[in-house]
């Protein structure tokens, strides 16, 4: 391993992870309507040290038919850049991640939107970076059906160049303010972009000067082959999930593998699988709070779920207790449909089981247990080179952060597997990583 202490983060889902969550009555139902209740949490995250929050995004109701809009607090919730830069009055050291897709946006206005939250915070602000993936998301946007994978990828690999170019047209220490000359910033202290490719055609400079970090942290989601070069080209962390300790394992060594390729060294980039903790001060006890949430999955909900997860098909026709159905690969998210299909013929899943399964994790790992159970799977793939630090997902909010603060924390404080105090004041300080080679000064 190139470091001693993982790296964690509070991956906050409107009224937490588990896709019945909101119905739970220790859970704040209103969670993505509401301010405080995000201000609540983040507080608790950053007074348990976490290295960031991350917030994911769609840029529409994903639930294509609309069958189970209804029957779900996910169909209303924040943007995710708007809400952290409310979050970064009312924090000071937590990291600042957010989701913003390639798909339907311009480069500039993500450069500008991001090093906006980076200057806003201090240097906390990360980018979150993905394609959108379904029809229900282009159809916002004009289209009736999503662009084929590769040509998504096509298109971000180009949005990121522009994207790091834009928040590199502005030097360090351009602004002067010398009011008795007159010069604000150095005259030679910016300059056009001027980047005509493929997709974009870009002036530049950015409107905005060089950011704390020098730029925003990039974070990348993706784990098909194209997501992993572009990572390993450009993130610092990447967010995935692996089933098992020999793909977790498997994945990080292909990924770190890569980075060579581009000039990079392996500790620039810290990959985070998502973990799904359901913990009891007993194993009796954290599995009864977890068969009390899954009590509480609607059908519909929850198959509409799985249609999302296997790439937008609609299972409607299928019986739910019958196997998972052969199904063409679709445009949709492709690592993640190949996950479903993997988990749902590694244990023989029905339908109606392959969605219960997902149903909180979603395709990440998930433990039910004790304190000590949960640290012992977090410390076997970090030992073993499967993962840097975890992205933990709460199934509840708060109760399942406040148990994951309260009970886990301390263990891996014990087992000396992560700090008692922040050392940084930046989320790339957090982190201890470097910008992609030829994008700037390190921060």
């Amino acid at each position: 391993m190139t470091q001693d202490t993982l790296r964690l983060g509070a991956f906050f889902y409107a009224t937490g992870h588990h896709v019945a969550g909101w119905r739970h009555p220790s859970s704040e139902a209103d969670g993505g309507l509401n301010l405080a209740r995000y201000v609540g949490w983040a507080r608790r995250a950053e007074a348990a040290k976490f290295d960031l929050i991350f917030l994911e995004d769609g840029t529409g109701i994903r639930d294509t038919g609309l069958r189970s809009s209804e029957r779900t607090a996910r169909s209303t919730h924040f943007e995710p850049v708007t809400l952290l830069s409310a979050l970064a009055a009312v924090t000071e050291r937590i990291g600042l991640v957010a989701t913003t897709s390639t798909s339907f946006n311009e480069p500039y206005n993500v450069a500008r939107r991001f090093a906006s939250l980076d200057h806003l915070s201090g240097g906390r602000a990360g980018w979150n970076l993905v394609t959108s993936a379904t029809d229900a998301e282009a159809a916002n946007f004009g289209g009736a059906r999503i662009a084929v994978h590769a040509d998504r990828y096509e298109r971000a690999e180009e949005f990121v160049d522009v994207v790091l170019g834009l928040w590199n047209t502005w030097d360090d220490g351009a602004v002067i303010i010398d009011r008795a000359s007159g010069q604000f910033s150095k005259p030679d202290g910016f300059r056009p972009l001027n980047h005509a490719g493929k997709h974009f055609a870009v002036r530049g400079p950015l409107n905005l000067s060089r950011t704390p970090q020098g730029q925003p942290v990039l974070v990348q989601a993706g784990s098909s082959g194209p997501g992993k070069d572009l990572a390993a080209r450009t993130a610092e962390i990447v967010f995935t999930a692996n089933q098992t300790l020999d793909e977790a394992v498997a994945f990080y060594a292909d990924l770190k593998g890569r980075m060579a390729g581009f000039g990079r060294a392996p500790e620039d980039l810290k990959i985070m699988p998502g973990l799904f903790p359901v913990v009891g001060r007993s194993e009796a006890e954290a599995r009864a709070k977890f068969e009390e949430l899954q009590a509480l999955i609607d059908p519909a909900v929850g198959l509409a779920l799985l249609e999302r997860m296997i790439g937008g098909v609609d299972l409607s026709s299928y019986d739910p207790e019958g196997p998972v159905p052969e199904l063409p690969e679709t445009e949709g998210g492709k690592s993640r449909q190949r996950l479903m299909f993997d988990l749902a013929r590694r244990e023989g899943l029905t339908l109606r089981q392959l969605y219960l399964r997902i149903a909180g994790a979603r395709g990440h790992a998930q433990i039910v247990g004790t304190p000590a159970q949960i640290v012992d799977e977090m410390e076997e793939r970090f030992r073993a080179g499967g993962a840097d630090g975890f992205n933990i997902m709460p199934p509840t909010l708060p109760g399942g952060l406040d148990d994951f603060i309260e009970l886990v924390l301390p263990e891996l404080r014990r087992r000396g597997l992560f700090r008692e105090d922040y050392a940084a004041r930046t989320l790339r300080g957090h982190l201890g990583s470097r910008p992609p080679a030829g994008f700037g000064p390190a921060r």
